[in-house]
């Protein structure tokens, strides 16, 4: 594996690590509290290096199934909803235990798909994250599985790892599985298999490759993970599938060492996210700025504030691309909202310090963040 390639992983900050059923419950047996206890070392070290660690973890449905007496996975909704409630207990307690003996604090945050899938959802939820980050809080985050049903599951965990990964714009995202890594065909039946090292997320040929059989204590298998690398890979974040109990498996990554299988992104980080935004055919609306707000986005890199704009166009909701536009009505950027348009109005040339007095409340202080800000093409 080339430097080059090994750097994806070395130089990542942002990392997203996904833990299956199997490997946090040791088979369904319970809370493996060796097990997570040495990831949250690992994390600990990652973020004493800098980095900033999320971990999306199962294990909850398993956890509440062995405190319940269960020895099958159930089938009807409210009792899978009743093993998520109480299990969610024993593995948010757990993390918390484990993270705090390292020095780290932690959250638990439980999201649907309806979380990510609502515009102004999404943003609270980035900035929820975000926030904690900022603050050297490692968010431990789960499916809410007591509130979901089939229409708004994301279907398994690997799924979610992705969607977090692109909410946060990671520059990794690390699934632990019970296997070493993808094979060109399953190990377990075919001794001529041949192990990936490493490929390009998004291959088509990864998906023929890849079995469907999950565990019977977890629900994903591997093609859930070659479509969860292909997911993330959308943001630009690269992919690693590796063995769970591999010893210091994800320092050693953050070192560069190759180990299990790297499904490289083709798209760099802030390329994705911009290229998006700079697509984006429907724009509900528009902000006008001044000369000296332009000056800042433009030549400066900076944030839009509300102090610099001078009209508000449209009616767009909090999380929708707008255009950002001079003061003679060319467009000079565009981005995500933070403010509704009808909040929006009122803010325009507010300094921050009067938002609560205006609005009732105070959100973020810029209109569109400079993470969340594309300059159009000239």
């Amino acid at each position: 594996m080339s430097a080059s390639i090994l750097s994806v992983t070395a130089q990542a900050r942002r990392i997203v690590v996904k833990v299956g059923s199997s490997l946090v419950t040791n088979e369904g047996r319970g809370l493996d509290e060796v097990a997570i206890g040495e990831w949250c070392r690992q994390m600990a070290g990652l973020v004493r290096q800098g980095k900033e660690i999320i971990m999306v973890s199962s294990g909850a449905i398993a956890e509440g199934m062995k405190r319940l007496g269960w020895a099958v996975r159930p089938q009807e909704v409210h009792e899978l909803q009743a093993a998520a409630a109480v299990g969610q207990m024993g593995l948010a307690q757990m993390y918390e235990t484990q993270l705090r003996q390292h020095g780290l604090g932690s959250a638990q945050v439980l999201l649907t798909h309806a979380d990510l899938a609502d515009r102004e959802r999404y943003l609270n939820a980035r900035s929820t994250l975000l926030t904690l980050l900022a603050h050297g809080v490692l968010p431990v985050i789960n499916e809410n599985d007591t509130v979901v049903n089939d229409e708004i599951k994301f279907g398994d965990n690997d799924t979610l790892g992705a969607l977090v990964a692109n909410l946060v714009e990671a520059d990794l995202l690390v699934i632990l599985t019970d296997q070493r890594g993808l094979y060109s065909a399953d190990p377990r039946k075919d001794p001529q298999a041949r192990f990936i090292d490493q490929a390009r997320a998004g291959d088509p040929e990864l998906e023929h490759m890849a079995g469907s059989a999950g565990s019977t204590i977890g629900k994903g298998g591997m093609i859930t993970k070659i479509l969860a690398a292909k997911r993330a890979s959308g943001s630009g974040a690269s992919t690693v599938i590796a063995w769970g109990r591999e010893r210091d498996a994800l320092l050693r990554l953050a070192a560069g060492e190759a180990l299990g299988t790297l499904l490289v992104a083709q798209t760099a980080k802030q390329q994705a996210r911009k290229q998006w935004m700079a697509d984006h055919l429907q724009l509900r609306g528009a902000v006008t700025i001044d000369d000296g707000a332009v000056a800042k986005l433009v030549s400066e890199g900076k944030s839009l504030l509300p102090i610099g704009m001078v009209a508000v166009e449209g009616e767009f909701s909090r999380g929708e691309v707008i255009a950002i536009r001079n003061p003679q009505g060319a467009e000079v950027a565009r981005g995500l909202a933070n403010y509704a348009a009808a909040e929006a109005r009122l803010l325009c040339k507010k300094p921050s310090s009067e938002f609560q007095a205006l609005l009732g409340y105070t959100s973020e202080p810029e209109m569109v963040h400079r993470d969340n800000l594309v300059i159009s093409s000239r």
